[in-house]
């Protein structure tokens, strides 16, 4: 069986395609040596729906592990509400809707789709600031679809020695800065 892509890297290779590489090389190491802050809180703001302790609600799957064929990928969707098929990705704060986090949804969207769930609405959540986006589902917006096709695609067939032209305002913010060989920070 050939690997799958997990559902999370999607928006980290955006941010830089590198980095999933560099993430790899510390392995099972404690986050603490690496993550920043923002990183933590994530995580910490995270901790209810990972350990399905967000809702007491039967209707609502929290952390529920999910695979695509189709795309090859796979991990975890934050919540899917059965009754109203409402399928959402949790984040911090939400200030810019990026790409990637259409594309997390689009992922968990097909991966639940396979396993037979309906997903009717498509959510993205802002907790610091209690607010929701409604997001476009794949189907409603096929440019957008297209893109997370390609991105999919540029993920399989990415190489490490690919030439690679580094954002000075990305590596600034980059955790992995300090490893990788084409970084100006």
């Amino acid at each position: 069986m050939e690997p799958y892509i997990p559902i999370s890297f999607l928006n980290d290779f955006i941010f830089c395609p590198r980095s999933i590489y560099f993430h790899q090389l510390y392995g099972g190491a404690d986050t603490s040596l690496y993550h920043s802050g923002y990183q933590t809180a994530g995580r910490a703001a995270h901790k209810s729906v990972d350990t399905k302790t967000y809702t007491t609600a039967k209707n609502v799957l929290q952390s529920l592990e999910v695979y695509s064929v189709r795309y090859g990928i796979g991990g975890k969707i934050d919540t899917y509400d059965e009754k109203r098929m409402l399928l959402t990705e949790r984040k911090k704060k939400i200030v810019t809707i990026y790409d990637g986090y259409i594309f997390q949804l689009y992922a968990q969207y097909h991966c639940l789709i396979e396993m037979d769930y309906e997903v009717r609405t498509l959510k993205l959540y802002s907790m610091d600031d209690n607010k929701s986006y409604s997001v476009l589902p794949p189907e409603a917006n096929p440019m957008m679809h297209r893109k997370f096709e390609d991105m999919i695609m540029k993920m399989k067939t990415y190489r490490l020695t690919d030439s690679f032209v580094p954002n000075p305002n990305k590596c600034r913010h980059c955790i992995y800065s300090n490893l990788c060989d084409v970084s100006p920070c």
